[in-house]
């Protein structure tokens, strides 16, 4: 379990994409080089996240040196279409629906890891295109200190106490931030009463944030009450943030829900170093480097045959005790994504 923010090293580059290099200056045209495009949360502020333990542990064993680029899901997306003509990406991971969206605009080549097959069905694209490398679940923080208990409805969500002590990242952009919609569009029955709460809520809100992960620290020190997350980060983010509560808002039926939300890899059509690519994806589902998931990254692991028991598994389990989990249409999502967005921005004048 490890703190989980937005690294601001190495090169910073347009529309303030994090980049930081894990071993070293790395460009696409080196053979000896593999290029990371992912959504943020599995790398530590202090390297010491999953993803820092996993690309130290490739680049000791194969010798390949991992270029890493962070954002928002969206960010990402956006940035590997931008290069399309000139790839410089060899994985991309991101959050649902991205990855899909990602497919459908081309940028995705079929791969199957060595062992996908010991991923569940729910966690992988039926054609080979993506796989979760991690499993996650859609969450919401609090600050443990300023309010006594946590919120149990949207509803409480509109009381005048959270003004200004509200924020969440901004949908289309940041994966968490879209999976805020898709949750509230599930939990009220529709596109339209979704809308109709997000216009609700925008007096309290703070206003946009391109990254999820910047939003725990503001709550750990009670800049704000309540900000949307994810199970891992946040999860990891606590260790270090001792305020950080994570919470679900009930659904119609009166139960907590979430819904998976899995970091989802796939290879980049037309990499620089494809091959590269396929060995850290095989190498980020091997059994050893699913094995520390929960202990070093404090999410779940994406292999049906990894059975974590560690301090960190057992505390996640306790933490979706009693949360009532339900299987988004991703298809519809996948298809449908821009004109939620665009409902969403009419809703709330962003």
């Amino acid at each position: 379990m490890r703190k989980q923010i937005l690294i601001a090293t190495g090169l910073v580059a347009a529309l303030g994409l994090t980049a930081s290099a894990c071993s070293g200056s790395s460009a696409a045209g080196d053979p000896k080089s593999v290029t990371v495009y992912s959504a943020d949360g599995l790398k530590g502020e202090a390297g010491d996240g999953w993803y820092d333990k996993v690309f130290k542990d490739f680049e000791k064993k194969t010798g390949i040196k991992v270029k890493y680029v962070e954002g928002g899901s969206g960010e990402m997306v956006q940035r590997a279409v931008r290069e399309k003509s000139n790839t410089q990406a060899d994985v991309l991971v991101t959050l649902p629906p991205f990855i899909q969206q990602a497919d459908a605009k081309g940028l995705i080549e079929k791969y199957e890891p060595k062992d996908a097959a010991k991923v569940d069905a729910d966690s992988k694209d039926p054609d080979g295109k993506w796989v979760s490398i991690v499993n996650n679940y859609f969450g919401f923080i609090y600050n443990k200190k300023e309010l006594k208990q946590a919120p149990k409805t949207w509803d409480e969500l509109l009381d005048a106490k959270y003004k200004g002590k509200l924020q969440y990242s901004t949908p289309g952009v940041a994966g968490d931030g879209t999976a805020m919609v898709i949750k509230a569009m599930h939990d009220m029955g529709g596109k339209d009463a979704a809308m109709e709460y997000f216009k609700k809520l925008q007096p309290n809100n703070v206003g946009p944030s391109s990254s999820t992960s910047k939003l725990a620290p503001k709550t750990d020190k009670g800049e704000l009450l309540v900000a949307n997350g994810d199970v891992q980060m946040n999860f990891a983010q606590s260790k270090d943030m001792p305020n950080l509560g994570i919470w679900f808002p009930q659904g119609k039926g009166g139960k907590p829900t979430s819904f998976a939300l899995p970091y989802a890899a796939g290879l980049v059509k037309g990499a620089p170093q494809s091959k590269n690519g396929k060995k850290l994806l095989d190498f980020m589902l091997s059994e050893k480097a699913q094995a520390e998931v929960s202990s070093v990254g404090g999410g779940f692991s994406s292999r049906t045959d990894v059975k974590a028991t560690d301090d960190n598994a057992q505390a996640l389990a306790g933490t979706m005790k009693g949360v009532e989990i339900f299987q988004p249409d991703w298809a519809d999502i996948s298809e449908n994504l821009d004109s939620y967005i665009d409902s969403w921005k009419e809703a709330t004048g962003s």
